[in-house]
């Protein structure tokens, strides 16, 4: 009796075990028919078809189109049932939050935007951003939320989804950002630092499978986001690529982090804001001083724009920037070896200006092999970027991490996905 319980165990587990490759296969492209499947797997063609129908009734797969002949009667193609669910990702800046909603093969549906100070603290804005939610999922109601990621502006934990330390976010130290989510909407959360869904969106965009790229976020702050063979480098404890706090030789100047001397302090965006402020209260003139005139706001966005358009002031202000992040970044080359650096947030709105700089810096104290085949070049710089980058954590997450442990449940849950995780 044991013995027939034990083969009937066996039997559902490689039934299940082929049941998910099948869906697999046919989610990432690898084989879109009957045959296909059955030329791949080397399961019979009745086995194929028992098993695509369990795929179907489960809601994974679904009839598609007809596919090209072979000389016989045409195979009609599968797909898998992107549909069936939604992906949350919510993108917290240091001055806006950015919501959206897509389908289970990535496509966005929806979303929106609004400027909001990340200072304000977790409850004000987890509530805004829990309401901007509702608003977008309420315009395509009757869908599941399968799996949410969040993004914010800090330092984070991964495996614990808490930011550690965050210099801009007060009140955020070790707040649980997952519960909220958890709680409105009982799927499994993913929450990462904006620079990582960065990078995710810019192998996304690629294409690339086996990617080593650096992706460099020139913002108000500065941060690095780390590919290697295509997979996020996050470290031990998630603080991997953290470049805005790398000491700079002979600074001294205070960083909102508490230390001195940071590259943040030197070169970030705020920093840019604090010595143009102090050099046109000392007299220099120019289309930032005009700003400052008429009562607007100076931002490392205005000040890269500023510096496209001739302002000496500003010129000076974003070089002098590129070439001390192009020193630091020169170390993570000689480190790490990328093949592809990209330089993206508000800062490089310079554009050439900017990565003329840091390539010359880059180049001049890199090892000549690690530069051999290196391009440096400037991020698409869309607004939509973290939510796209969100979105391939997510998948990631839920589709090559965490698939086998819910795939039987159908849908994936809070439990299964994270709980069993850790």
């Amino acid at each position: 009796m044991a013995r027939e319980s034990t083969l009937r165990f066996g039997a559902q587990t490689d039934e299940m075990t082929s049941l998910l490759r099948i869906v697999n296969m046919v989610r990432t492209g690898e084989a879109m028919t009957r045959p296909e499947i059955g030329r791949v797997t080397g399961l019979g063609r009745g086995v194929v078809t028992q098993r695509i129908d369990h795929a179907i009734e489960m809601g994974y797969l679904a009839d598609g189109e007809f596919g090209p002949s072979s000389g016989g009667r045409a195979p009609r193609t599968l797909r898998f049932r992107g549909d069936a669910g939604r992906i949350v990702v919510c993108a917290l800046g240091a001055l806006h939050i950015h919501v959206g909603v897509a389908l289970l093969d990535g496509d966005v549906i929806d979303q929106e935007h609004t400027a909001w100070d990340i200072s304000r603290g977790p409850a004000e804005t987890l509530d805004k951003a829990l309401s901007m939610i509702d608003d977008v999922l309420a315009r395509t109601p009757d869908h599941p939320v399968w799996g949410i990621g969040v993004g914010v502006p800090g330092p984070v934990d991964f495996e614990s989804g808490r930011p550690v330390a965050p210099p801009i976010m007060p009140g955020w130290n070790g707040f649980d950002v997952r519960r909220p989510f958890e709680r409105r909407y009982a799927a499994p959360v993913w929450v990462d630092n904006d620079v990582n869904l960065l990078t995710f969106g810019e192998r996304a965009r690629r294409g690339e499978d086996h990617l080593d790229l650096i992706y460099c976020k020139m913002g108000s702050g500065i941060g690095a986001g780390l590919l290697s063979n295509g997979r996020i480098h996050r470290g031990a404890n998630g603080a991997a690529g953290d470049i805005g706090h790398v000491r700079v030789r002979d600074s001294e100047l205070p960083c909102r982090c508490g230390k001195v001397g940071c590259l943040e302090a030197v070169a970030g965006g705020w920093a840019l804001i604090r010595d143009a402020e102090a050099e046109i209260a000392a007299g220099a003139t120019g289309s930032l001083a005009d700003a400052i005139a008429e009562g607007k706001e100076l931002t490392p966005e205005r000040i890269a724009v500023a510096s496209e358009n001739g302002d000496a002031l500003a010129i000076r202000l974003v070089q002098r920037s590129a070439r001390i992040v192009g020193e630091s970044i020169a170390a993570l080359v000689n480190m790490f070896n990328p093949s592809v650096i990209v330089i993206g947030g508000a800062m490089a709105g310079a554009g050439e200006l900017l990565l003329a700089e840091v390539r010359q810096r880059v180049y001049e104290l890199s090892l000549p092999l690690a530069t051999r085949d290196l391009k440096i070049a400037q991020s698409v710089n869309d607004i939509r970027e973290p939510l796209r980058g969100g979105i391939e954590m997510v998948r990631e997450q839920l589709f090559e991490v965490t698939f086998p442990r819910w795939f039987a449940d159908g849908r994936p849950t809070v439990e299964r996905a994270l709980i069993e995780a850790s």
